[in-house]
């Protein structure tokens, strides 16, 4: 007889702790785990890639990951610097899922079952003309170069992440699905009323969701899970489509993230940030090593 856990991953301990328990009060029987994760941190990532197949060596588990869901995202109001000289929103919102994704990856192509990848999107990528997938770009470098008087463009920078997740979504479909059965999926939930505007004046949050009640289009977090679930579930042979407002509703996006040539630049160019970053994080542990020397 198979177990199948839930494993829940974030950045705050807190809520971690608190959607687990409201979990278990839902489901007594629910076999969860959770672990605290910073996507914002390739070092946090890394050691929840080391904490996770421990974890599955300790409790004699097959190791594999049949569902993976990358789901974070913020709304920075300013131009912040990782630990990884990155921009904090777009480290958040692209490249750490991305790297994520290749970390686990070996875990999901070892599934006894059919795998999948279920990548959050947004419908403000079709706000994006053009894109620029150089290095210096996903390092945050473009968006971090404001005039004297000029503020941080936020919303041009969320709607290029929520592209550039589309876009290696397809790409990853187009790599895995044929040659492992991997299905790779895009959700987008619609307009939802999260705490993603938390960093905004309250006011304008506040006439925002009341514009977008009133034009209906604003849905209760309940509702805006549909989308996420439609692809989670959804038939293998759905892999590479982008499900969009909940009711297995599918659509298309936008012709820019279609762009097969481009999305491959993007997969080059984040994976050279990828490597960089590993290669710093291997300097640090030589360094560490000559200090306790």
């Amino acid at each position: 007889m198979k177990f199948y856990f839930f494993l829940s991953a974030g950045r705050s301990a807190q809520l971690l702790y608190e959607t687990v328990q409201e979990i278990r009060r839902q489901q007594p029987d629910a076999r969860l785990i959770e672990f605290q994760v910073d996507l914002a941190s390739f070092k946090s990532i890394k050691k929840f890639g080391t904490s996770l197949k421990q974890w599955i060596q300790g409790e004699n588990l097959e190791p594999s990951i049949q569902l993976l869901v990358n789901n974070a995202g913020i709304l920075a109001k300013s131009h912040r610097v990782t630990e990884d000289s990155l921009d904090e929103m777009i480290q958040t919102n692209y490249i750490g899922p991305f790297i994520l994704t290749n970390v686990l990856l070996p875990l999901l192509k070892n599934s006894s079952v059919p795998s999948r990848v279920v990548n959050l999107t947004s419908f403000t990528h079709r706000c994006v003309s053009g894109i620029d997938v150089s290095e210096d770009t996903l390092r945050g470098i473009k968006f971090g170069r404001c005039s004297v008087g000029e503020s941080y463009p936020l919303a041009s920078t969320y709607e290029y992440t929520k592209l550039c997740m589309l876009m290696f979504s397809y790409e990853l479909h187009r790599q895995l699905h044929m040659s492992s059965g991997i299905s790779v999926i895009a959700a987008d939930p619609g307009v939802v009323e999260t705490k993603i505007m938390r960093e905004l004046p309250q006011c304008l949050s506040w006439f925002a969701f009341l514009v977008l009640r009133f034009l209906k289009l604003l849905q209760e977090p309940d509702a805006g899970v549909g989308a996420i679930l439609d692809a989670a579930l959804a038939p293998p042979e759905e892999s590479g489509k982008y499900f969009f407002g909940g009711k297995g509703r599918t659509i298309r996006s936008s012709q820019l993230s279609y762009d097969m040539e481009l999305a491959m630049k993007l997969w080059e160019e984040s994976t050279a940030v990828f490597k960089e970053l590993q290669l710093k994080g291997d300097d640090f542990r030589d360094s560490s090593r000559i200090k306790q020397t």
